[in-house]
């Protein structure tokens, strides 16, 4: 692929260590959660201490899957429903209201939400009135915390003001809009046709409104792109100043995503030339003055979430990174994650499937996962790298970490990472190899020892 800059990264580095990864805003990862399913009796259980713990605390988190796009991008792996069948609105909401009511039985008391995110597809496939109908009644059953976070993903070509005006109403303060790459091949190649102009006016509406702080979503190695639109990406990025940036690799998945196989294997960058469009872009970035975080994320100084990477509260968690942390974050929707700190459950991916499970007063859950100490454990020492760059254990931890220091020594002699008693800490030569790192202390993947496809490579 022509016009794609050199990476600083020795060639030789990424070939070695581009290698299926997950991305571990959890673990274990999903693939490898108990094979038998978690009963709702178990489930509940958690689901009953970590509220007990959370709700007196910090409070708790909740995410709302809203999977449907009126047109499908061809890069995106996420569960979604495309239709232009606004008709299919009602059932949903009202299934997400039956789930939350089971859930509010479970809790025994008024929850205290803390961090509220609608993610997608694309929540703003819902009309303003219907947006508002849905969140009056799920919050009329809770309180918010002083320093509750609500955000939002956005597509600016389905978002209108009406709906981030009933949204701030409702105390959003937060979006995230989906960019990707401003150039038009890659824009007709992915099937996300999106104008400069279409994305500023959602920026401009959205901070003539109220809204504090915006997230804009980059991905690079994208079919057929070249150092000159990111550079050109990044400059009109720059000219709408999100206070945070998700510079995202592009996961390709064929396997599980079908509609990337509209384009192949010749139409994205070499590994060597993807890591050059990351470092281009990172490089754009900071002289920006936007500063680099965990893994694919920067923010400006001041903003919230370069403050906790700063303080070490940093958090990563099935959306992301967040600057707070807590015990229990509930997801509703179809594929919607949930996670007690002690356990995880998977809600039922298709859309009918789910309104039909919770039609029956049934939890829609299709998969779960209790974790052991162990898992416990090694969640937490991921995590750390993930967020830190660094974690460390005491002597009596010592000898559950023989089979990841000698799984890190590669890693180490390459000058990627650093090891010594009770210590591991990634060097700056490791960052782009970070998921390759925690990866070394994921027992449950070296036990699987997969042979078929699960994740997307590392570089």
């Amino acid at each position: 692929m022509s016009n794609v800059p050199a990476t600083t990264t020795p060639a030789s580095l990424l070939a070695k260590y581009d290698v299926p990864s997950p991305r571990y805003t959890s673990y274990p990862t999903v693939p490898y959660w108990d094979e038998a399913p978690l009963t709702q009796e178990r489930w509940l259980q958690h689901v009953k201490q970590a509220f007990r713990k959370s709700n007196t605390t910090e409070g708790i988190s909740l995410y709302l899957h809203l999977p449907f796009c009126e047109q499908l991008c061809t890069y995106c792996g996420c569960n979604k429903r495309i239709t232009k069948n606004h008709g299919v609105e009602e059932p949903y909401m009202q299934a997400l209201l039956q789930e939350w009511d089971l859930y509010l039985a479970t809790f025994g008391e008024k929850p205290r939400i803390t961090e509220l995110h609608l993610g997608g597809g694309t929540p703003t496939f819902f009309s303003a009135e219907n947006l508002k109908k849905l969140l009056e009644t799920l919050l009329s059953k809770a309180e918010v915390t002083p320093e509750a976070e609500f955000s939002l993903e956005v597509h600016p070509n389905a978002t209108n003001a009406a709906q981030l005006q009933v949204l701030y109403d409702l105390g959003f303060r937060r979006l995230s809009v989906g960019i990707q790459d401003f150039d038009p091949r890659v824009q007709f190649v992915i099937n996300r046709i999106q104008s400069f102009e279409q994305t500023k006016e959602t920026f401009d509406t959205a901070r003539a409104i109220g809204y504090t702080s915006i997230n804009g979503d980059i991905i690079y190695g994208l079919p057929h792109q070249t150092a000159d639109s990111v550079r050109h990406t990044i400059k009109k990025v720059k000219e709408l100043r999100p206070e945070r940036i998700a510079f995202y690799s592009y996961a390709h998945v064929p396997w599980k995503s079908k509609a990337q196989r509209r384009y192949s294997d010749a139409d994205l960058p070499e590994p060597a030339e993807k890591r050059g469009l990351y470092e281009l872009g990172s490089t754009l970035l900071e002289e920006a003055g936007y500063m680099e975080i965990g893994l694919d994320h920067f923010a400006l100084p001041e903003d919230e979430l370069y403050i906790a990477a700063q303080q070490g509260t940093l958090h990563r968690n099935f959306m992301g990174y967040t600057p707070r942390h807590t015990e229990l974050l509930i997801g509703l929707g179809a594929s919607s994650i949930s996670d007690t700190g002690t356990a995880f459950t998977q809600n039922i991916k298709e859309v009918e499937a789910y309104e039909a499970a919770i039609g029956t007063g049934q939890f829609p859950v299709f998969k779960g996962h209790e974790l052991t100490p162990d898992d416990i454990r090694i969640r937490q020492h991921i995590l750390n790298l993930m967020c830190r760059l660094r974690t460390s254990w005491s002597k009596t931890e010592e000898s559950s970490f023989i089979d990841a220091l000698v799984r890190l020594q590669p890693l180490a002699e390459d000058g990627l990472v650093e090891y010594g008693n009770g210590f591991i800490e990634v060097l700056p030569a490791g960052r782009p190899f970070l998921r390759n790192i925690a990866m070394c202390l994921d027992a449950r993947l070296w036990e699987a020892k997969p042979t078929t496809p699960v994740f997307s490579r590392s570089v």
